[in-house]
């Protein structure tokens, strides 16, 4: 289900003990409740996005449970489908950042293929039942990519949104990165220091003065 350059720093992984577990699970869960996304977009944030064109890492936990909302990105949903509260959360929060008017549209593609990696820790979840495939072994595999991307030398911005991405942070130790960490962007805690975060500004002015192209967050 990976076919680029993230196979190689993933390649180990596969070959684990736990991966085989992981596997079996999600085969067995697909074949006997509805699992969100659908197989072929399990490993989206990877095929949309690959490791050398990654500029920013944008950490979600899991996957929307309910029904043709997931599609492998974190935070994004399916064309047509209507945008949930920790996304419109965001959108406000590009508007009073840098200007973003407001899209209809949930849908994230745009920014997984300018180099924003959309990356949930779980990469499944069951029908109506958040967190339903927390560890089970996805989260060392998304460790694992994480890992791979701190190891990178070039700058990469990590924004980090609430407690549970927040503990992320002590991974992240290389010096050629920019680690952003707010409050969860969800109706509950915007408030809490997620609105006014200004982390978009904040990552594009820090890829330009490293010669990087800026994110075009524009939908």
């Amino acid at each position: 289900m990976i076919d680029n350059d993230w196979l190689e720093p993933l390649s180990a992984e596969f070959k684990k003990p736990y991966y085989a577990g992981l596997y079996k699970f999600v085969n067995e869960e697909y074949n006997r409740y509805t699992i969100y996304p659908p197989k072929q977009d399990v490993f989206a944030a990877y095929s949309r996005t690959p490791l050398a064109k990654v500029k920013v890492l944008i950490l979600g936990q899991d996957p929307y449970h309910e029904p043709n909302q997931a599609h492998g990105l974190c935070f994004s949903v399916n064309p047509g489908i209507d945008i949930p509260p920790s996304l419109l959360n965001i959108y406000k929060e590009l508007h009073d950042d840098i200007g973003f008017t407001i899209p209809e549209s949930g849908c994230l593609t745009k920014w997984a293929d300018q180099g924003v990696m959309l990356l949930n820790t779980v990469l499944t979840v069951r029908a109506h039942q958040a967190n339903s495939h927390q560890g089970k072994g996805w989260e060392q595999f998304t460790d694992a990519t994480i890992a791979a991307l701190n190891k990178q030398d070039r700058p990469i911005v990590f924004m980090l949104w609430g407690r549970y991405a927040r503990q992320k942070a002590a991974m992240l130790n290389n010096p050629r990165h920019l680690v952003l960490e707010a409050a969860h962007p969800s109706p509950l805690s915007a408030y809490k220091g997620f609105f006014g975060c200004r982390h978009f500004s904040k990552a594009n002015d820090f890829l330009v003065a490293n010669g990087v192209e800026p994110i075009d967050w524009r939908l």
